[in-house]
C-alpha cells in the first residue's frame, strides 16, 4: 500500500521531508509561496522572503533591516516614528522638518508636547506667558494688546476702564457719557432704575433721569390737562403769566375752541375765546 501524497497545492512538488508553508489550510513549498503571496519592500523593491520578516504600516511593507528612518537613515525596528508625504521619519528628523518652532524661545515643540496656537504661531505650554504677571497663561482666558497677550485680571487692571457706578473693569460694552465709563446694565436712571442705554434720556445735577422720570420730577404742569410740560422731543407748549398748556390744550375753558395764534380773555384763572368772553 502506498504512502499518501503531500504535494505543494500549486506546483505539485512533493513537501515530504521539506521546509512549506500553510496558509489557510493549504500547503506550498516555499518557492511558490513567495512568488504567489509575498510582499514587496517599499525601500529596496525585492520579495520579502518565508524567512525575513515582514513589517508593515498602512498596506506597506519592508524588510526588517530595510525599515530605516528616510532622512537619518536610523533603524526604526521597536522605535517611535512618524510619517510624512510617503515618508517614515524617526521622531528626531520629523521634529526638525516639520515641527513648530515656539515664537517665544524660537526652539522645536516636539511631537506630543502641550503647544498653545493663536493667529498661526506657536508657543511652548510654558512659554506662553501673560506679558504683564509673567505667569503661563495655560488653556486661561487672554486678550491681545501691543503685540503682547494678558490674562484677563492683568489686562483689567492695566487697560480697562472702571464703571463709574460700580467700579469693577469695563471689559467690552460699555457707554460714556460726559467723559465717564459705565457697564450697560450700570447706566440707569436714578429715579426708575431703568436702563438707559439705547433710550432717550437727560440729565440734571450729575444725575441721568429717562424722559418719564425727569418730567414727573421737574416738568411745568399742563393748566388743561395736569399733565407734565417738557419741551424735549420739540414739544410744543404756551406759556402765559407763568402758567403754561400744552398747544393741544390751549382752549377755550367755555367752548373748547382751540386759542392758538388766536386773541383771547382772562377772566380769573380761565381763558375764553374773545367770543365768549364778551358773554360775560
Amino acid at each position: 500500500m502506498s504512502a499518501e501524497r503531500f504535494d505543494c497545492h500549486y506546483c505539485k512538488i512533493s513537501l515530504l521531508g521539506k521546509q512549506y508553508i500553510l496558509r489557510e489550510e493549504t500547503q506550498y513549498c516555499t518557492k511558490c509561496y513567495e512568488n504567489l503571496f509575498a510582499n514587496c519592500c517599499e525601500d529596496c523593491g525585492k520579495l520579502i522572503g518565508c524567512n525575513c520578516k515582514d513589517l508593515s504600516y498602512k498596506d506597506r511593507h519592508w524588510h526588517e533591516q530595510c525599515f530605516k528612518c528616510a532622512r537619518c537613515s536610523k533603524a526604526l525596528v521597536e522605535k517611535l516614528f512618524a510619517a510624512k508625504d510617503e515618508r517614515l521619519l524617526c521622531t528626531d528628523c520629523y521634529s526638525h522638518e516639520y515641527s513648530s518652532k515656539c515664537f517665544t524661545c524660537k526652539k522645536t515643540i516636539m511631537p506630543g508636547s502641550r503647544k498653545m496656537e493663536y493667529k498661526g504661531n506657536s508657543w511652548h505650554e510654558t512659554c506662553f506667558l501673560c506679558h504683564r504677571c509673567q505667569q503661563p497663561i495655560g488653556t486661561k482666558s487672554f486678550i491681545p494688546k501691543d503685540n503682547g497677550y494678558f490674562c484677563v485680571p492683568c489686562f483689567e487692571k492695566q487697560f480697562a476702564y472702571q464703571c463709574n457706578s460700580c467700579k469693577k473693569a469695563i471689559t467690552a460694552g460699555g457707554v460714556t457719557y460726559h467723559d465717564k465709563p459705565w457697564h450697560r446694565e450700570c447706566f440707569l436712571c436714578i429715579g426708575c432704575k431703568k436702563q438707559l442705554a439705547g433710550q432717550r434720556f437727560t440729565s440734571r445735577d450729575e444725575f441721568s433721569y429717562c424722559l418719564d422720570c425727569f418730567s414727573s420730577l421737574y416738568a411745568k404742569k399742563c393748566v388743561g390737562c395736569t399733565k407734565p410740560i417738557t419741551s424735549l422731543g420739540g414739544v410744543k407748549y404756551i406759556s402765559f403769566e407763568e402758567r403754561q398748556w400744552h398747544t393741544e390744550c390751549f382752549t377755550c375753558m367755555k367752548c373748547s375752541v382751540s386759542l392758538v395764534g388766536r386773541g383771547f380773555l382772562t377772566h380769573r384763572d380761565d381763558t375764553l375765546c374773545t367770543d365768549c368772553g364778551r358773554e360775560k
